[in-house]
This record gives C-alpha cells, sequence and structure tokens, in this order.
C-alpha cells in the first residue's frame, strides 16, 4: 500500500539551530540597548533615587534616619508648598490658552497663503525661540526695571509712572510675558506642520461647496490638528508646572515680590541648595511630578475623547 506523501512545501521545516534562534532573539535588544542604558542613567535612576531620599530626613541630631512617609505628609500639608502649586495653576490657566491662540492664530496665517512674506514671517516668530531662557529673562528684566531699564526710560521721557511689572501685583504677568514671547513660535511651528499635512481634496472639496475661511479653519483645519493641539497643550502644561528659569532670575530683581518658594520647582531648588534639605526636597518634587502626570494625563484623555 502506499502512502501519500504531503507536498515539500507543506512540510514542517527543522526548527534551526538553537544559537541561530538565540542570535535572532537578542538581535532587537542590540538596537534598543543603547536607548535602554541612557534612559535608565539619565531618568529612571535619578527618580529610584529621589525616592530613596524621599524615605529619610537628615537632622542635625540624629543624622539620617528613616522616616517612611513622613516627608509625604509634611509635604502635603505645606501651605508654602501649596501656594506655589496654585500659582502655577493660575499662571497655565491664562497663560497657556493666550499662548497657544496665538501661535494658532500665526499658524492659520501663514497657512492661508494669503500672508505677503510668509518665510520671513515664520522664522521672525520662531527666532525667539532660540534665545536661551536666561538670556531671555536677563533681557525682559532690564527692560522691566523702573529706575535703569526701558519702563524707567519712558517714566522719565514722558513724566508719568507706569506701573511696576515687577511688583507684586504684576510679577506673574510679567512672567507670563517671558513665557509666552519665548514659545509661541515653538508651538505655531508644530500648528503649522500638521497643517501642511492636511490633504488638499478637503480645501478643494470645500471650495466646490461654496464653503468661507471661516467654515474651512473650524470644520477642516482644526479637526485635522487636534491631536498637534493636544500635544502642544500637554507640553505647555508640564512646562508650567516645571517653571523655574524666570522666576529664579528675576527675584534677584524683586526679591519682595517673587520669593524663593514663589513656583514648586524654585521652592525645591530653595531646599535643596539653600536650605540643606535634600530629603523633603526629593518629596516635594516627586509630588510635583505626581500632580503633573495626573493634569497631563487628564488633559490627554479629554482631548484626544472621541467626540469631544
Amino acid at each position: 500500500m502506499t502512502t501519500l506523501q504531503p507536498p515539500a512545501a507543506a512540510r514542517p521545516r527543522p526548527a534551526g539551530p538553537p544559537v541561530r534562534r538565540a542570535r535572532r532573539s537578542w538581535t532587537g535588544w542590540g538596537f534598543i540597548g543603547p536607548f535602554v542604558l541612557v534612559f535608565a542613567l539619565v531618568f529612571l535612576a535619578p527618580l529610584a533615587y529621589s525616592v530613596y531620599l524621599s524615605l529619610f530626613r537628615t537632622q542635625l541630631i540624629g543624622g539620617t534616619t528613616f522616616v517612611g512617609l513622613d516627608n509625604y505628609q509634611q509635604a502635603l500639608q505645606d501651605a508654602q508648598f501649596w501656594h506655589g502649586v496654585c500659582r502655577v495653576g493660575l499662571f497655565l490657566l491664562i497663560q497657556v490658552p493666550i499662548m497657544l491662540g496665538i501661535a494658532l492664530l500665526v499658524a492659520l496665517a501663514i497657512d492661508s497663503g494669503r500672508l505677503y512674506g510668509k518665510d520671513f514671517f515664520r522664522i521672525t516668530v520662531f527666532l525667539p525661540y532660540a534665545v536661551p531662557a536666561v538670556v531671555a529673562t536677563l533681557m525682559w528684566g532690564f527692560m522691566y526695571g523702573t529706575r535703569y531699564g526701558l519702563v524707567g526710560d519712558v517714566n522719565d521721557a514722558l513724566g508719568v509712572k507706569l506701573p511696576d511689572p515687577l511688583s507684586a501685583d504684576l510679577a506673574l504677568a510679567s512672567i507670563g510675558n517671558i513665557v509666552t514671547w519665548e514659545f509661541v513660535g515653538y508651538n505655531m511651528l508644530i500648528f503649522f506642520a500638521a497643517l501642511r499635512v492636511v490633504p488638499h481634496s478637503l480645501y478643494e472639496a470645500a471650495e466646490i461647496d461654496g464653503a468661507g475661511q471661516w467654515r474651512v479653519i473650524t470644520a477642516i483645519k482644526l479637526p485635522a490638528i487636534r491631536g498637534a493641539l493636544v500635544i502642544a497643550t500637554i507640553f505647555s502644561i508640564i512646562g508650567s508646572f516645571q517653571l523655574f528659569n524666570e522666576p529664579a532670575i528675576l527675584q534677584k530683581l524683586a526679591p519682595n515680590a517673587i520669593t524663593t518658594d514663589y513656583t514648586p520647582n524654585f521652592y525645591t531648588y530653595s531646599l535643596s541648595f539653600a536650605g540643606q534639605q535634600p530629603n523633603y526636597s526629593a518629596t516635594v518634587a516627586i509630588v510635583m511630578g505626581v500632580i503633573t502626570m495626573i493634569v497631563a494625563y487628564v488633559v490627554q484623555l479629554r482631548g484626544m475623547r472621541k467626540g469631544a
């Protein structure tokens, strides 16, 4: 009796040598290994060390002792810390919409094709982002000066008395002006890049239907760049909670208006380097990181939800 044999293509192939299979399994790790190593060194290791520090407390008498979650309990009851959190919360609620709104208007204007010299205008708007934050803050701090800066010169030339931009009532708005000047161009570039990939067939269909420019913006452009809007918003929220350079530099010019606990990051820096409290500083940083993560995640869920 003859037994039918399956075709050669259908026969199961013997597994390759174990050495070859092991080599193939490690190939992927060879590509991502450098990134994993750098990520572990610059992110995971400092984060783990911060958590470790937050569980201890260094005292003049007794040295460093393990305190568990006592530092976190102290941070949750720290009025200075929560005043800084509320201040940056107010900052992002006002400054972020203004900054993103200006960036979006500029991106729409450049993308419309009706702006004369759009390439020069795009570079001009983006140029402040190339200025280091320290240099930008020093420049604006000089202009804010009422005795030696631009505001003081205007007061002397016109015989008026303009409000002090670095007073306690206007310091936060002055910082918001600096941040807006710095990052409008950055966010404009994100929006403009997203607008450039919108299919032209949508514009042609809207033109055939007789849609005006406002209808094209609201029905085509804004929905198409929704992802870019969400990303820019998340980046701006994270940047607001990380506010440090501007208040730290302006604090030398207005010590009575900008204190060392003006923002959570500035408070953390002051605790660690001026207050000699690295353990509690690490605790405040971790709590602030968790708050930032929660707020950014909520914004992401709300922004990317269908029908939102």
